[in-house]
């Protein structure tokens, strides 16, 4: 065999949607990749670095599941092509930035901060969360607190919070 995967079929115009993926490795930390380049290759069953939906059923059924052929096709066609390791980052990075812009979050935040102070108190923020839009639990808003910078007033800086949840803490 020459090595050559006759089996993908051959997409015009794609090569440079591939390119621009390249930079998805500057999204990530050293160990982050090696994170998933370990998780791919628990998925890439056949070990031909390339995840196909042969690889996700057997690694599915592994885990207890039956998934159905439908379901195991429209996994493997989130991609834009064949799933190697590249393309594999590049999926989670789109889901994994799949967050507003930081601006978006920030003006969602300011339409509650009536004195532009880019603090909340907690108690305010918790009844809005709790009663309007995509309500709330108070575990949720619990767990969102859990980490999130308030002061000793109370006060929930969404400045600070909308850095954090786009960047991680300084500390990771």
């Amino acid at each position: 065999s020459s090595g050559i995967n006759a089996e993908w079929p051959l997409r015009p115009g794609k090569k440079r949607a591939q390119r621009a993926t390249s930079n998805v490795f500057a999204m990530f930390d050293q160990s982050q990749i090696q994170e998933f380049k370990e998780a791919f290759n628990m998925i890439d069953q056949n070990h031909d670095g390339f995840i196909c939906k042969e690889d996700l059923h057997d690694m599915l059924a592994s885990l207890g599941q039956e998934p159905t052929d439908a379901n195991l096709e429209a996994m493997v066609n989130e991609a834009s092509g064949p799933i190697n390791f590249t393309m594999f980052l590049t999926m989670f990075g789109e889901k994994l930035n799949g967050t507003d812009p930081e601006d978006v979050i920030k003006n969602a935040f300011q339409c509650f901060d009536e004195e532009t102070t880019g603090t909340i108190h907690e108690d305010t923020l918790r009844d809005l969360l709790c009663t309007m839009g995509d309500r709330f639990t108070d575990e949720e808003v619990d767990e969102m607190f859990r980490g999130a910078p308030i002061d000793n007033n109370g006060m929930f800086d969404y400045n600070a919070f909308v850095r954090l949840i786009k960047h991680g803490s300084k500390d990771e």
